[in-house]
């Protein structure tokens, strides 16, 4: 905003605009405060600095007044924009189903998308009551919608919401659907003047996306003890209802974070990846004796898993670890009579493990861009995907996205095999590193207040690369124009170095491979060393 003026006239015109009593309360109480209180009209700028961002991603945001912020006029002109998305690609009248999680502000939110829709001629289905982000992108698919709207943040902070847009294909939009909805959403009316209707119809799916996952290949085995937190989010009951109807009976939750709360009182994070997020868990873990940990993120649709160490221990395991556990189990089940030619896939940030076990294994392997938006896209065949961020799909046929619940299933499964073996989820990783190397994985992160910086040491890295990371050449590969990625590779060493597309941060994911010639723990040993000198050189690259 050029001048104090300009403010106040576009913080007027917005509020005019808005459909929302309380918002419309709230930024005019801003207004007010901000003639003489410099913070509140750093504030009110901040909130009229510029309409929240559609991306392939969608919206997030604080939920807030004003047009820099997740509430019911953001929300209303982004569904008039995506209605006429839809007109546009001869979807008119279609079905499109609508859902959401427990987080401030979402059920008016999807209250709103609804009667926009229904509005516009669509036949609009929502869910009676929040679910899990995998059960409406499951809805997508069963009920052939042109489209489906999760009203969700997933793992940001409490103060933050979001909307998440599906299509037809049931996964995640891409390129150039995000460019031509957020011209379709500039173009929208004030909110005010967006029409609204009630009348979608309220459907239950999860009866059938439980059966979906009680069918996956989960062995003869029940009998394995799971702890298990839903962070203060939805997966709760929805992960008991699975693990019931898939026979699982020896589940014990967290108690403090079962029930959605949005404030998400016990963790200052609620990402199963944070420090100190999954502390209440692994204590439950140890004190039920568990076989596995599982943490899901406040919508479900990540998982982790955490271990015991053979020095009783617990811990978490990383994204990677997680990844190629369950993708090599996912290779062992898959019935080669009806599918010959498997495909498993993996992001180019995430471990190059998987494509050893995929040779091993007579299957294909493909890597992708970063998102599950590209990873279910992978091609024809495709058994599992994951990504390093706790991303898993176990279950492509019925899922194309990731799905937290499904893999925590899956992995009940593979724990109570191993468990009836003797084994643990570590015998397989050591297995794993025998045959294919040790892969380690790290990632240096760089939170940014101002999001030029990360373009400027993406530039620094682009003009000045560095000759040598790690103690080793790297050589440069850039992906523009396909995507804002470096890569710096050489002998056993790769980094990749990105913006987030979520968060204010600059992120170098790290990878040392190093082969197994002798004992295990030797070659885990160097392999570390090599991984913490690569750290200490990205950390000085990035400053």
């Amino acid at each position: 905003m050029t001048s104090d003026s300009t403010l106040r006239d576009a913080a007027s015109r917005w509020i005019a605009a808005d459909p929302d009593p309380a918002t419309r309360a709230e930024l005019e109480a801003l207004l007010t405060r901000a003639a003489d209180d410099p913070v509140a009209a750093e504030d009110l700028a901040d909130r009229l600095a510029g309409p929240l961002e559609f991306g392939t991603a969608g919206l997030r945001g604080p939920v807030r007044a004003g047009p820099n912020g997740m509430n019911v006029a953001v929300v209303t002109r982004t569904t008039a924009g995506v209605a006429q998305w839809l007109h546009g690609h001869g979807h008119a009248g279609a079905l499109v189903v609508v859902g959401r999680d427990a987080r401030h502000g979402s059920e008016a939110f999807a209250t709103a998308a609804a009667e926009v829709l229904t509005a516009a001629g669509f036949d609009v289905k929502v869910f009676p009551r929040p679910l899990p982000t995998p059960v409406l992108a499951f809805a997508v698919g069963r009920l052939g919608a042109v489209a489906g709207i999760q009203i969700t943040a997933s793992h940001n902070p409490p103060a933050d919401n979001g909307y998440k847009l599906y299509d037809a294909t049931g996964g995640q939009i891409v390129p150039p659907s995000d460019g031509e909805i957020e011209r379709a959403i500039e173009a929208a009316p004030p909110a005010a003047e967006v029409p609204r209707a009630p009348g979608a119809e309220v459907v239950d799916l999860l009866p059938r996306y439980l059966d979906e996952v009680a069918t996956l290949p989960l062995g003869h085995e029940r009998a394995v003890r799971v702890a298990a937190t839903a962070l203060h989010g939805v997966g709760a009951d929805t992960l008991r209802a699975a693990f019931e109807r898939a026979g699982f009976t020896d589940l014990h939750l967290v108690g403090e974070q079962t029930a959605p709360d949005p404030d998400f009182p016990t963790v200052s994070f609620p990402n199963p990846e944070e420090p100190g997020a999954t502390d209440l868990l692994l204590a439950l873990a140890s004190d039920v004796d568990a076989d596995l940990a599982i943490a899901l993120d406040p919508d479900a649709d990540r998982c982790a898993l955490g271990v015991r160490e053979r020095d009783g221990r617990w811990r978490m395991l990383r994204g990677d670890e997680t990844g190629v556990l369950l993708g090599s189990y996912v290779l062992s089940t898959v019935d080669r009579t009806t599918l010959p030619d498997p495909l498993v896939a993996t992001t180019i940030v995430s471990s190059s493990m998987l494509g050893e076990i995929a040779k091993a294994e007579g299957a294909r392997y493909a890597e992708t861009l970063t998102g599950f938006k590209w990873l279910v896209r992978a091609g024809e065949g495709l058994v599992f995907a994951y990504e390093e961020a706790l991303g898993l799909c176990v279950n492509p046929g019925f899922v194309r996205d990731k799905d937290g619940i499904a893999a925590a299933t899956l992995a009940a499964g593979l724990a109570a095999q191993l468990k009836a073996q003797g084994r643990t989820p570590l015998d397989v990783l050591d297995e794993l590193a025998q045959r294919h190397g040790v892969h380690l994985t790290d990632q240096v992160s760089l939170r940014v207040t101002d999001l030029a910086v990360r373009g400027q040491l993406m530039a620094k890295v682009r003009e000045t690369p560095p000759a040598r990371l790690g103690g080793v050449e790297v050589a440069l590969e850039d992906l523009l124009p396909d995507a804002d990625v470096v890569r710096l590779t050489g002998d056993g060493v790769r980094v990749v170095v990105r913006p987030s597309g979520t968060e204010p941060k600059l992120k170098a994911y790290l990878q040392v491979v190093a082969p197994v010639t002798d004992a295990l723990a030797d070659a885990r040993g160097a392999a570390q060393e090599r991984l913490t000198a690569l750290r200490a050189d990205v950390e000085e690259l990035l400053t």
